[in-house]
């Protein structure tokens, strides 16, 4: 078990056998045994180990591993393997930790995921995407209002979702998978809160669509469909932009964003979409405008906030004030040192801190 411990920390940064020896100041060889679990490391190199790996001794000890299936990428470019397997080891060290908390949580995670009984036959048309989109909103009792913190919705749907640093050179956006037959969404935290709000749903479109395309359907382009008609359903787009419209203002899409997360671009898509606008007016938001803010990852005027995950801190405080679970215990789930445990319990948490 050590050894797949050192394995999957050492993929999540990225880092070689050699490259791992020197930062322990072990060898090469060492590295490979360990990980094939033909010797098992000695106290003192564990403790080198933990320290150039970033992790608490503790990690080595853990006794839940897991594995991801029925990966899905938000884009169509696929990451380099070698930052594929940062993200992914990365997720499984947090999903680790998650079941480890579930197995002494006072409350459970949440409800088991379901979907629409509703959603059934094939989809030929992209069209068709925007009563799929409203179906599962009904089914979740979310109406047609703004959702304001996605995340919180999707967890208390039964998605487990995860936030990741990786950026994979900022190829990387988000995934969807599958994890003992429950589902998971990943999300990259350098992204600003529209763009990470778009990356769930369009993952949540890769679990509601799964098996209902047609072959003529681009599962990426109806995922982004999709994306979009949940975040700002078809009645919501005529209420605040009329049906026939000539030209769209930069403010009022701004303001839009503001309301609804979802970003000026995704706006002016919506527009296209439900034919508010015609294509020709579309493509010229896009010459003039959006098609520099794509490429500068983030659009002008205020920035909408970041998606947080709150359920998994809350819940390991929760167990530590019920004597479920001791400071070290607490410290190591939440992925802090205890020095910076202590600190937040005192509610001077450093800045640079954040619950993985």
């Amino acid at each position: 078990m050590i050894g797949e411990r050192i394995h999957q920390a050492r993929k999540a940064l990225g880092l070689s056998q050699r490259a791992l020896a020197e930062k322990a100041g072990i060898s090469a060889m060492a590295i490979s045994k360990y990980e094939r679990n033909d010797s098992a490391p000695s106290s003192g190199v564990l403790l080198s180990l933990a320290k150039a790996l970033g992790v608490r001794t503790e990690y080595f000890f853990r006794r839940v591993m897991v594995k991801l299936d029925n990966i899905n990428h938000r884009e169509h470019e696929q990451l380099p393997e070698k930052e594929e397997q940062k993200v992914i080891a990365d997720v499984k060290e947090q999903l680790e930790r998650w079941i480890e908390l579930e197995e002494v949580a006072p409350a459970p995670w949440s409800v088991p995921f379901t979907l629409p009984g509703t959603l059934n036959g094939q989809i030929d048309d992209y069209d068709a995407l925007e009563d799929i989109a409203i179906q599962v909103r009904r089914h979740w009792d979310l109406g047609l209002n703004p959702i304001p913190d996605l995340i919180d919705t999707f967890e208390g749907k039964g998605i487990k979702v995860f936030i990741t640093h990786y950026d994979g050179h900022k190829n990387f956006n988000g995934l969807s998978a599958q994890v003992n037959n429950s589902p998971v969404v990943v999300v990259g935290e350098h992204w600003v809160g529209d763009r990470q709000r778009f990356t769930l749903a369009h993952e949540l479109g890769h679990l509601v669509l799964h098996g209902l395309l047609s072959e003529n359907i681009d599962e990426e382009l109806a995922c982004h469909r999709f994306a979009g008609a949940f975040l700002a359903p078809k009645d919501a787009v005529f209420a605040n932009l009329g049906e026939r419209r000539t030209r769209l203002e930069l403010q009022e899409l701004l303001l839009l964003k503001e309301e609804w997360g979802l970003s000026m671009q995704a706006w002016s898509y919506r527009a296209k979409d439900l034919k508010v606008i015609s294509n020709v007016t579309h493509k010229e938001l896009w010459r003039n405008h959006m098609r520099h803010w794509k490429s500068e990852g983030k659009e002008p005027g205020p920035q909408y906030k970041k998606e947080k995950a709150r359920q998994f801190p809350q819940l390991v405080y929760r167990a530590l004030a019920e004597d479920m679970i001791n400071e070290s215990k607490a410290a190591e789930l939440l992925g802090l040192s205890l020095s910076d445990f202590h600190a937040c319990r005192k509610m001077e948490c450093p800045n640079d801190v954040a619950y993985q």
